[in-house]
């Protein structure tokens, strides 16, 4: 039994490429390009072991000044390797600048301030990116406008508003004038109009729901990535802002930058000492990277993969 092959056609056009040219074209060449995986060459890893050195480089001389005493402190050269006070030193700091309650005042500052930020921001952001209203644009200005305006203008009516309203030297007096920010706003504003598709909102509202129950079941889980590194800017600087507190409370009732100063007091400052507060300071900030900056990260990249 033989078998007859079947006749082969040469009059198949051939198949062309895909164009690389034009918008269509570069968004093609872009994903045949995601696929493949990129190798850092050499100098990558010297720039960037070069970076980290830089970064990590201030923590380490802070730890080293806070492990000595005054005087290894003030030598030339200074010293680069960590002594053996440490431990006394954050003990004296610990004591004399009452960091116990100046951290808990600091959390619960910083804490109140990110979490108000965040759930503000993405409101407001929402509202900016997918909501159609009157005086949209001129609103979006104006929240814009105030990032150009100094905070210390309205250091003195803020400060007055505060009295009348009984909140000196009270932690309300700290966080209440801080529940937003204008960069928030702006920076959720952003995200969701590129993360955030316009069907979604539309197919939320051809099953009948309202816009807070868009904003719950739908923006919250496409805003987290851009929620928890708001969260994370909104809290360091929080706890590192300095001017306001400073103003507005006194010895008594602290946050951790104003506790500080009291260690810089007298006529001859203790440099040992103050750089031991200041690592006390930093510790939580340390803490909190370390536990949630995987997931901050992981975050990011997956609102950028989505985006």
């Amino acid at each position: 039994m033989t078998t007859q092959s079947l006749p082969v056609r040469t009059d198949a056009p051939a198949r062309t490429p895909e164009p690389t040219t034009g918008r269509g074209g570069r968004r093609r060449l872009l994903r045949m390009r995601a696929g493949r995986q990129h190798h850092a060459g050499p100098l990558a890893y010297v720039l960037l072991a070069v970076m980290a050195i830089l970064s990590i480089f201030p923590l380490y001389w802070t730890m080293v000044a806070a492990s000595t005493d005054n005087t290894r402190v003030s030598q030339t050269p200074p010293p680069f390797l960590p002594g053996p006070n440490l431990f006394s030193n954050l003990a004296r700091a610990w004591d004399e600048a009452a960091m116990g309650k100046a951290m808990v005042n600091s959390l619960i500052v910083a804490g109140v301030i990110a979490l108000s930020t965040v759930l503000f921001a993405t409101l407001a952001g929402f509202a900016f990116a997918k909501l159609r209203f009157k005086g949209r644009n001129i609103l979006l200005m104006l929240v814009i406008g105030t990032m150009m305006v100094p905070p210390q203008l309205g250091v003195v009516p803020l400060f007055m508003m505060m009295s009348e309203l009984g909140w000196s030297q009270q932690l309300p007096a700290v966080i209440f004038p801080t529940l937003v920010s204008a960069v928030g706003v702006f920076f959720m504003r952003q995200y969701l109009s590129e993360a955030l598709p316009d069907e979604l909102v539309e197919a939320g509202r051809v099953d009948g729901a309202h816009s807070l129950r868009i904003f719950w079941s739908i923006v919250l889980p496409v805003a987290r990535p851009a929620m928890a590194v708001l969260f994370m800017i909104t809290f360091v600087h929080a706890w590192n802002d300095f001017f306001w507190p400073f103003v507005v409370l006194d010895m008594t009732n602290p946050t951790v930058p104003v506790a500080l100063t009291q260690l810089s007091a007298g006529y001859v400052r203790d440099q040992s000492l103050i750089m031991a507060g200041a690592l006390l300071g930093t510790l939580p900030l340390l803490a909190m990277f370390i536990v949630f900056g995987r997931q901050i990260v992981s975050g990011i990249m997956a609102g950028a993969v989505k985006g």
